[in-house]
């Protein structure tokens, strides 16, 4: 599926958080949106998911905007994985997961034989078979999170929208996770503040600042040192590692620009 949106904005009070975004994101591709805490990573994601309307601009699917659909109509066809979510504490794992096949039932009946086997399949898929019938309240933040994953992935959408998904998983399945991200068919669109992993996993990126799009496409050209002493504020080396991908090595801190009297004047 492919979702573009054109000068988006949303504005929370009197300030912009999301300024006039353009983008496109092509049917199967794996884009990662990187930026500062603030710059407005997560309130673009929810716009484009339908959950906050925006002040000005438009929001396709496959080149269909999205104003008038219904919510269930959006989950049909996009799953939407926050930052942090909670749950009902006295529901089971499998009841989480269950929940992404909720757009696609009759409200009087519960869930069938093909979606009882889709649950199964997305909980084998993110490690959680033995975990299925474990009370939501016994799990660490790690296991919440990827039973959320495993939740999208029963959805079964044409595209995956994610908000800092590594945040609580160890080193092992935050690599399993984005592999899992790179390695589908599905369109993908998932904020990251770990540039190394943003590189390694995603086709494009997109770097947001103050609400703005400021740069977009291959992680090599994005990613430059100048750029993220810019944006970042660090001084790191960018560069292939030891098995020749691309990954970031932080010096420190970016010294503070020096300025000049005219550039004062």
């Amino acid at each position: 599926m492919r979702i573009t949106a054109e000068a988006l904005t949303w504005r929370a009070g009197d300030r912009t958080v999301v300024d006039a975004v353009d983008l496109d994101v092509a049917p199967g591709e794996t884009v990662g949106l990187i930026g500062p805490n603030g710059s407005g990573k997560s309130s673009l994601l929810r716009c484009l998911a339908g959950l906050r309307r925006p002040d000005s601009g438009n929001v396709s699917y496959d080149r269909e905007p999205i104003h008038d659909w219904s919510a269930r109509r959006i989950a049909q066809h996009l799953a939407f994985v926050e930052q942090a979510t909670d749950t009902g504490s006295e529901l089971r794992v499998v009841d989480v997961v269950g929940l992404g096949r909720t757009p696609f039932q009759d409200r009087w009946r519960g869930p069938g034989a093909h979606d009882r086997a889709v649950v199964a399949a997305a909980l084998d898929r993110l490690g959680l078979t033995e975990l299925a019938d474990r009370s939501w309240k016994e799990l660490s933040g790690g296991e919440r999170q990827r039973a959320h994953l495993a939740r999208a992935l029963a959805q079964q959408p044409y595209a995956i929208l994610l908000d800092e998904p590594t945040n609580h998983l160890d080193v092992k399945h935050q690599l399993e996770l984005l592999q899992l991200l790179s390695d589908t068919d599905q369109t993908v669109l998932v904020a990251l503040h770990d540039l190394s992993l943003a590189a390694r996993h995603c086709d494009r990126l997109l770097l947001l600042r103050d609400g703005r799009l400021i740069a977009e496409g291959p992680p090599k050209d994005v990613l430059t040192p100048a750029r993220l002493a810019d944006v970042f504020e660090v001084d790191a080396e960018v560069g292939p590692d030891a098995l020749g991908r691309l990954a970031v090595a932080y010096r420190g801190v970016a010294a503070p620009a020096r300025h000049t009297v005219s550039d004062l004047a």
